[in-house]
């Protein structure tokens, strides 16, 4: 009893989550998640465009997402001017480096590179642990974009940063004949659509690594998934199409989408357990596997990864991280934190390819070093 004569209580503010409990906005604000934190108004032209199957009807929200106004709240645009798009895929391509960040990734990398059709405005990312993996990177790109078309790469566009005005790049474009355009110094307003292209990546994936209360260090899984998204996403630049379907031919589907950070239990295979042994292990949901239908798990605990199809998940659920782990200077973004860079210096650090796991039937997150998965 307090000097007045009244009983303190002590009470516990539980903070606001993204995703609504009640009412008709439940469903509303878990494919928002689902979807990397994309605005209402583009989900709601992904659904009543019938550009993706397996999207209910959404209906815009006023309500203010704390993790979205976190991550990507920006100055007021400048007016921009028209320029020629391409008629065909591969005609022009953007690219962009991303980094270094401030913390070196699990798998060593400090950077990633983008690659943007400007036909279709799908996105390809790899990571590197250097800037002069560039070329290697750019050789992997164009093998395996000219196979899915059958056409070839006529032009690519660049800033003039070192990692692409090396001999080794030019000699490389020459010999394919690849019309290697740069920016004038100091413009990167001439490459703005890489430019922008990474800006929107890093809006999604630090809204999601935020929206879940993340470490720092899966900043490139949720970069992997920011562009696996974005690829089923509108964009002003193609009408009424995503990228994937003006890239494949064909629509894609989202019923499969997971909201990002998530707790996932995946299940333990008869092979790898004894009778009284638990039949699930429980991750976190980092990702979709390029070259499989299922599903990328991280065990903070095991620190192994693990591909698998057959996966609960609690999608309003995050994971309890220790006292001891939630103390580490810089681990997590603090509430009051500037996470500065500097021109394409990315705010976070991290993550790209997980642990490998030391047996079993997890299988290891290979290095991200191909584009996102195309199915």
């Amino acid at each position: 009893m307090a000097t007045n004569r009244l009983f303190p209580l002590s009470l516990d503010a539980k903070e606001t989550a993204c995703l609504a409990k009640t009412g008709e906005e439940e469903e509303a604000w878990l494919w928002h998640h689902r979807m990397g934190h994309l605005g209402f108004t583009s989900l709601k032209l992904l659904s009543g465009s019938k550009m993706v199957e397996g999207l209910p009807m959404i209906t815009p929200h006023q309500r203010v997402c704390e993790a979205c106004t976190k991550g990507k709240q920006r100055r007021e645009t400048f007016e921009g001017g028209k320029s020629r798009r391409a008629t065909r895929p591969l005609e022009l391509v953007h690219s962009d480096i991303a980094g270094p960040f401030e913390t070196t990734s699990i798998g060593g990398s400090r950077y990633y590179i983008t690659f943007t059709d400007d036909f279709s405005r799908k996105c390809w990312v790899y990571f590197l642990r250097e800037k002069a993996e560039a070329l290697d990177k750019f050789r992997e790109f164009k093998a395996m974009a000219e196979k899915e078309v059958g056409q070839p790469l006529k032009v690519l566009r660049t800033d003039r940063g070192g990692e692409y005005t090396s001999r080794l790049f030019d000699d490389y474009c020459r010999e394919w004949g690849i019309s290697h355009q740069l920016t004038a110094a100091y413009s990167p307003q001439q490459n703005g659509v890489a430019e922008r292209k990474n800006l929107t990546i890093m809006n999604m994936a630090r809204s999601m690594v935020k929206g879940k209360r993340l470490p720092k260090k899966y900043w490139a899984e949720a970069v992997q998934v920011a562009v696996y998204l974005l690829n089923r996403c509108p964009t002003k630049s193609v009408k009424f199409k995503t990228p994937f379907e003006a890239w494949c031919g064909r629509k894609p589907s989202v019923k499969h989408l997971r909201v990002f950070g998530c707790v996932a239990y995946a299940h333990i295979p008869d092979q790898r357990r004894r009778k009284l042994d638990d039949r699930s292990e429980k991750c976190i949901f980092v990702g979709y596997a390029p070259a499989s239908k299922a599903y990328k798990l991280y065990n903070p605990e095991t620190e192994k990864a693990i591909i698998s199809r057959d996966v609960v998940f609690e999608e309003d659920s995050c994971w309890s991280w220790d006292e001891e782990v939630r103390n580490i200077k810089g681990m997590f973004f603090d509430d009051g934190e500037e996470e500065g860079g500097q021109g394409d210096e990315a705010e976070m650090g991290g993550a790209e390819p997980l642990s490998p796991p030391s047996g079993g039937s997890g299988v290891a997150l290979t290095p991200y070093s191909s584009g996102t998965s195309s199915s």
